[in-house]
């Protein structure tokens, strides 16, 4: 099998801790993985992921880091952060995804958290143009590399590698290793790679539960598909993963509205929910939706009451001061 060079950012399994309140609240024995623990500057999944495509860039000898994401993403600062734990400077590029936002949304959050940590940040106007923004940063890396820097672009768009995906293969591995009888595991589903990599690697491992995704991005159709491109991209990189077939999909869509990086009642529900059973937070862009699933599928009954579940808490909270405005209005009408 391909040896895959990772950085070394997460060395040791992050915990996964019984949620008691919930738990009865919800009636369900309800885990949640701590991977908002993972990684520096607010930790989080990307963290996993980085690992790999820092470890790729550190192999070839790179001193320059080039990512895309939206204006709050947390891939890129959490890129930030780990570039400069290796000496290596960073370009950020932040992309208009979310429409209507007040300025604190522009400057605040993660967007400070990318300056303090000494980011150069330039900006791609389109938000839902994947390909373009891979190949606006690699217009860049060249005039990077005619400097005589040595670039390395962490891509966004479907059609490359899933590198990062096998930060998740690793998560499916911990978990197996220590808690394998999960009859569900809920996690946020937007680019894939968190999503596919956990799916494929706990099925790998003979995982008897479900793993559903809850939509953060685009809705169950589209997310299907997507996932499905992912999969495929892994076991095309990584041939000792099972085969998943499609039938082993699961996606809930129910908290997806009003779109990617709005907040919605279920969302809302959910960060309330969880803040004041068990003094957790949630942002509301990925960790929020996630966990909306989980009461609404025990009220559907598609998680049966009793069931063991895992929420895998994938972080982002450095996004959630960019949401104070709102946050703040549904607060004071509740």
């Amino acid at each position: 099998m391909m040896q895959f060079p990772k950085a070394g950012f997460v060395s040791n399994p992050t915990p996964s801790e019984p949620l008691r309140r919930l738990s009865e609240t919800l009636d369900v024995d309800l885990w949640i993985k701590r991977d908002d623990l993972a990684g520096p500057s607010f930790g989080g999944n990307k963290t996993r992921q980085l690992d790999y495509y820092l470890g790729a860039a550190i192999a070839q000898d790179c001193d320059t880091i080039l990512i895309t994401g939206a204006v709050q993403s947390n891939f890129v600062r959490t890129a930030a952060a780990l570039a400069a734990k290796l000496g290596m400077r960073t370009i950020v590029q932040l992309e208009a995804r979310v429409p209507d936002q007040d300025p604190l949304y522009q400057r605040s959050g993660n967007v400070l958290l990318n300056q303090l940590l000494g980011a150069e940040v330039i900006y791609y106007s389109y938000g839902e143009d994947e390909a373009g923004a891979d190949a606006a940063l690699r217009v860049r890396a060249e005039q990077e590399r005619a400097k005589g820097h040595r670039p390395y672009v962490i891509p966004l768009a479907l059609g490359n590698p899933p590198l990062g995906a096998l930060g998740y293969v690793d998560a499916a591995n911990e978990i197996m290793d220590e808690t394998p009888d999960y009859d569900v595991v809920v996690v946020a589903s937007g680019s894939g790679l968190t999503h596919a990599g956990l799916l494929s690697g706990l099925l790998t491992r003979g995982f008897a539960g479900r793993v559903i995704g809850s939509c953060v991005r685009r809705d169950k159709v589209q997310q299907i598909a997507r996932i499905r491109a992912v999969l495929d991209g892994l076991a095309a990189l990584n041939t000792s993963l099972r085969h998943v077939s499609s039938g082993k999909v699961s996606i809930w869509d129910g908290a997806l509205g009003p779109g990617y990086g709005k907040i919605g009642p279920a969302a809302y529900s959910a960060m309330t929910m969880v803040a004041q059973c068990e003094g957790l937070i949630l942002d509301p862009v990925y960790t929020a939706k996630a966990f909306a699933a989980i009461p609404a599928l025990v009220d559907s009954g598609t998680i049966r009451k009793g069931s063991k579940v895992l929420f895998v808490h994938t972080g982002g909270l450095a996004a959630l001061f960019a949401y104070q405005t709102d946050l703040t209005q549904l607060l004071n009408s509740a």
